[in-house]
């Protein structure tokens, strides 16, 4: 897709939905692209290795900060992003990491799987992403 072609790099189809449970995510999305952009799995990991925040909603903030910096380094910002897996070590706080997810995250909101995981000794949270570049 060149920069002057008009269609949006994601869509949500016509018809597509999904059950009143689902969270903060698009159940489908059609991607345009042609330069694919793919961040690792990032956490609540200051820059000297320290974990940062005690909570899920700190350690949520957190990792979608280093989410931001990973992006912003290849040109792309959270409405670029098209697909996220999330891990949680205790899905028990799947209401309370939705509930900042979806503060950062626009419309239409990436397709996601998040999942129950053991994660590194005093990470609650890590998520990778895959972007569309502008």
């Amino acid at each position: 897709m060149s920069r002057s072609d008009p269609r949006p790099r994601k869509e949500l189809p016509a018809g597509a939905g999904q059950h009143a449970t689902a969270g903060p995510y698009s159940p489908v999305l059609v991607i345009h692209t042609d330069r694919l952009v793919v961040i690792s799995g990032q956490a609540a990991i200051a820059p000297d290795g320290s974990v940062t925040g005690r909570d899920i909603e700190e350690q949520t903030h957190a990792t979608l900060e280093n989410c931001r910096r990973q992006l912003a380094t290849a040109g792309c910002t959270f409405a670029d992003v098209v697909k996220v897996t999330g891990y949680l070590t205790d899905l028990s706080q799947w209401q309370r990491f939705n509930a900042v997810y979806e503060t950062y995250l626009p419309e239409p909101r990436p397709v996601r799987t998040v999942v129950g995981a053991a994660l590194l000794d005093g990470l609650l949270v890590e998520v990778e992403m895959w972007a569309v570049a502008p």
